[in-house]
Parts: structure tokens; C-alpha cells; sequence
């Protein structure tokens, strides 16, 4: 049973019916967890975010009540001013030392995720509105990051969606997802739908060197493999010239520059992408909807499962 006002959940703690509490990416990260290979992690949930931003709410709201987002220097302006209130504004004591004990208990670099609860939603996804904090180190590191999430509930682009979508700002909170970063040696995303042709008995699993990160992102070529799901098989696979990658290191992501003969390797075996499109497939049917999933395979080849969002394009 969740604490009404607790600011800490373990991912083992939380389901899908924790949106209001977590967001729509830590509610999945929870829902998954014990039965997908989800790296270790946890969420600070709404209330942590909400007791810190009690005072200043007010200021916030103020100045975004009669704000024209299509000016888009009026925009920016208020989108700025409210982002330097929240870096000013010191956080609750016990919510730092909540998180840093949290910390404490997860192995190495950890991802720092924006978890709002208007994302990742069975009826919308406002993914990518907020901001993501790769490889960061060390407790007050940690505290910065989850500062930083919160503050990007403001930027520009949060808010002009918002406005656009019909979601009132004050009914819009955010959590924070800190989670267990895996040193991926492939990554990429798939989506249990062809987004192309909208056949549900096809999925797209798009792959690359290094972190997930430039998959997402769209600034290398993936390789793409179309599978079919019944009965389960490799359609095509089309190799891309992957320029870059990047890697986990001791001082963050390290960029790996490619000659176009290393670049145009094939990323995953066979093998790999089917063992990829079996978990996906699984996933599909636990939520009994299309999902855009990202994962990683480490250096050890394993394969881990970092997050699962609604597709909410299809028609």
C-alpha cells in the first residue's frame, strides 16, 4: 500500500495505477519490474516534488496565466524566469537525504528520468517533454539531476505542449525516475507495431552501438529488422552506417567516432533480434496494447528492458 505522502517508491512498490503518484514512466518501469529484466531503481514520487515547490507555486503560476505560447519570445522569457525561481529554491532536507539514502543502494551510474504524470499515458504520450540525465555519479550529482527534472516541467517546449493539449499547468505534477544505468554495448528501441504500415502481426526493432540514447534521439542510422510475430521470424534487415556512438565512461558519455567500414557492421545477431522481439511481444500482452520499448544488451550480452511507453499514433 503507498504512503500517501511518501517521497520515496522502489520500483517493486509500484504498478500501473501509480500514475498520479509516479508518472507514466515510473508506473511502467513498476508494472514491469518483477517480470521483465528492469534494471534496479526507484521513484521520487509527485509529493517530494510538490512539498519543494509549495512556496513558490504561486510565482509559477502567475506568470504563465496569461502567457501567448505562440510568442515565442514571451515564451521563452517566462520559461527561463521560472526555471532560475525553482534553481534558487533550496530543497526540503528530508527530501535530499530520502533520496541520497535511496541512492545509496543502486550499483554505479545511474539514469536520472523526468516521470510526469501527464506522459506516457494509455491515451497520450508527452515523452521527450521533459528532460533525462545520462550517467550521472555520485549522491549531490543524484540531487542536481532530480532539481534539474523538476525544472524542465517548465521549459518551452513542456509548456507549449501542454497549452496545445489542453492540460491545465497546475493539474500537471512530476516525479523522477533514478535508475540502474546499464553499460550497453547495443541498444535501441522496438515498436510492437509497424509504424509504417500499421500491421500488427509485424514489429520494427531498430538497433546501434553503444547507448540507446542516439536511437532515440535520431542523430545516427540505426539498423533496421522487420519481424513477424506468428509465426516468429526475421522479414528484412537493413544494415545503416552508424557515424558515431556513445559509451558509458567515467566521466559520462564518451563519444566514439566510426570509419564507415566499422560504422556499417551489423549491430545484433539474429539470434539477439529475436530474443529482443520474444521480451517485447511479451510485454505487448501483459499491457494488451502496442508499446514502444526501449533496451540494451550489456557487455555481457544480456538483455535488459529500460522502459515501455503506449504507441499512441496508430489509427
Amino acid at each position: 500500500m503507498m504512503d500517501e505522502k511518501e517521497y520515496i517508491r522502489h520500483f517493486s512498490d509500484i504498478n500501473k495505477s501509480h500514475i498520479p503518484v509516479v508518472g507514466g514512466k515510473g508506473a511502467n518501469l513498476g508494472e514491469m519490474y518483477a517480470k521483465f529484466a528492469i534494471p534496479e531503481g526507484f521513484c521520487i514520487t509527485i509529493h517530494a516534488y510538490e512539498e519543494f515547490v509549495a512556496g513558490i507555486k504561486d510565482g509559477i503560476h502567475k506568470r504563465l496565466a496569461d502567457l501567448d505560447v505562440e510568442k515565442t519570445e514571451d515564451l521563452q522569457k517566462v520559461s527561463e524566469e521560472i526555471q532560475e525561481l525553482i534553481k534558487n529554491t533550496p530543497i526540503p532536507k528530508r527530501i535530499i537525504e530520502d533520496i541520497k539514502e535511496h541512492h545509496e543502494k543502486v550499483v554505479g551510474f545511474v539514469a536520472v528520468r523526468s516521470s510526469a504524470t501527464a506522459e506516457d499515458l494509455p491515451t497520450a504520450s508527452f515523452a521527450g517533454q521533459q528532460d533525462t540525465y545520462l550517467n550521472i555519479k555520485g549522491s549531490d550529482a543524484v540531487v542536481e539531476a532530480v532539481r534539474d527534472c523538476w525544472s524542465s516541467l517548465f521549459n518551452a517546449r513542456a509548456i507549449y505542449y501542454r497549452v496545445k493539449n489542453n492540460f491545465k499547468h497546475e493539474e500537471v505534477s512530476i516525479s523522477v525516475v533514478v535508475q540502474e544505468m546499464v553499460d550497453a554495448a547495443i541498444a535501441g528501441v522496438a515498436f510492437t507495431v509497424n509504424p509504417i504500415n500499421q500491421d500488427h502481426n509485424q514489429m520494427v526493432i531498430e538497433g546501434a552501438f553503444g547507448l540507446g540514447e542516439t536511437v532515440v534521439s535520431g542523430s545516427i542510422t540505426p539498423d533496421t529488422h522487420m519481424v513477424q510475430k506468428e509465426p516468429l521470424k526475421i522479414l528484412e534487415t537493413h544494415v545503416g552506417t552508424q557515424k558515431f556512438a556513445l559509451f558509458q565512461d567515467e566521466k559520462g558519455n564518451k563519444k566514439v567516432e566510426f570509419t564507415d567500414e566499422e560504422g556499417s557492421k551489423r549491430k545484433l545477431t539474429d539470434e539477439q533480434v529475436l530474443e529482443v522481439a520474444r521480451e517485447v511481444i511479451k510485454i505487448e500482452a501483459h499491457y494488451a496494447k502496442p508499446q514502444d520499448i526501449e533496451w540494451a544488451f550489456d557487455k555481457d550480452s544480456k538483455l535488459h528492458i529500460l522502459q515501455s511507453r503506449p504507441i499512441t499514433t496508430l489509427k
